[in-house]
């Protein structure tokens, strides 16, 4: 397993921001009415957020961003590190980190970079920031973290569409004596195409068949540049892998799950989710989802049902985040957030 206990960093703030147009999937064209209601039994989604033509996620989290670093009157010239967690970046070259430090008016001795992750990328984010943090004392760091998957969607593929919602996240970080932050992170590529989109990258380049159409089957059409999802090889995947991650996590830490306080799994499918909290028997009452409100906001999801669920919790000592996914990749974290300020979400 990796372990890894991040020593002397705190999360100080969490800021989000989703689209204000809202698609109803009960309205979706390919779905029956005997669909839709099997669908939102099983995967829980009703509605999702879509941005307008263009507006990216590094739209989304710079507007967290901003807001977040107002309402915790940072200094700008203080933030000396910011990563941006995506798959879906403004360009293929250059990086989006750099012209979202330039965005945000942050000094050049700001260190920036991209992280390609989906699913598990807040957790595996929170890690890369806290680690490299831990040793600028006196510093903060922002990471930001979003995806707009509804550019990578084709709305004639049945089993991916009715998922995917787009959004961006902001979360302060600082160097705080005594605090610590907890990880337990995994990776097995063996099937690394269970979520992929084929074409657009190196071994597969955008070429004159990429947008060529082409139906699957009946309800799923779509064309190489689009994400496809396997959603059968998820869900084995997550039952398999995701438990013994968060027990092996307790166990390093000597905490019980009756210590757990609130639980943030990412926001993939009901059903799917459900089954992990119950293998790991976590309070019902503690595992809240947004999946009904705002689907699956990939990398997002984590922030985004934190600041939509917070002020339900009074005890935010022992939090637990979980993401699992694209890659296929994994990470628990174990944190304090009682001294953190969570934002509303903000609708822009």
């Amino acid at each position: 397993m990796a372990f890894l206990t991040v020593q002397n960093v705190g999360i100080a703030g969490i800021g989000t921001a989703i689209p204000t147009t809202v698609h109803d999937n009960s309205d979706y064209p390919l779905f029956s009415e005997n669909d839709y209601n099997l669908f939102l039994k099983t995967v829980g989604i009703r509605y999702r957020r879509i941005v307008t033509k263009g507006t990216t996620a590094a739209d989304l989290c710079t507007i967290a961003a901003t807001k977040l670093i107002e309402k915790l009157t940072w200094k700008k010239e203080e933030i000396e590190l910011l990563v941006f967690v995506t798959q879906t970046p403004d360009h293929q070259i250059p990086y989006t980190a750099s012209s979202i430090q330039h965005r945000l008016g942050l000094s050049k001795n700001c260190m920036a970079f991209d992280v390609n992750l989906g699913c598990s990328g807040y957790v595996y984010g929170l890690s890369i920031v806290a680690s490299l943090l831990s040793k600028m004392e006196n510093k903060k760091a922002l990471l930001l973290v979003g995806d707009c998957s509804s550019s990578c969607i084709s709305m004639l593929d049945k089993s991916v569409a009715p998922l995917f919602s787009d959004a961006g996240s902001a979360t302060a970080l600082e160097y705080s004596q005594g605090k610590q932050l907890h990880f337990n992170l995994q990776t097995d590529g063996a099937e690394f195409d269970a979520i992929i989109t084929p074409h657009g990258g190196m071994r597969f380049p955008f070429q004159s068949d990429s947008l060529m159409y082409e139906e699957i089957t009946t309800g799923i059409t779509r064309h190489k540049n689009h994400m496809t999802l396997d959603g059968l090889k998820i869900f084995n995947f997550a039952l398999r892998e995701v438990p013994g991650n968060v027990m092996q996590l307790l166990q390093k830490t000597e905490l019980n799950v009756e210590d757990i306080r609130m639980t943030i799994f990412h926001q993939a499918n009901l059903l799917m989710n459900e089954t992990v909290r119950k293998k790991l028997h976590l309070d019902v009452e503690k595992t809240p989802y947004t999946l009904y409100e705002y689907g699956n906001t990939s990398s997002a999801s984590i922030p985004i049902t934190l600041a939509a669920k917070a002020n339900d919790f009074t005890n935010k000592k022992n939090v637990l985040l979980s993401g699992f996914g694209v890659g296929l990749s994994w990470g628990s974290c174990i944190t304090d957030l009682s001294d953190c300020t969570i934002l509303p979400i903000l609708e822009v």
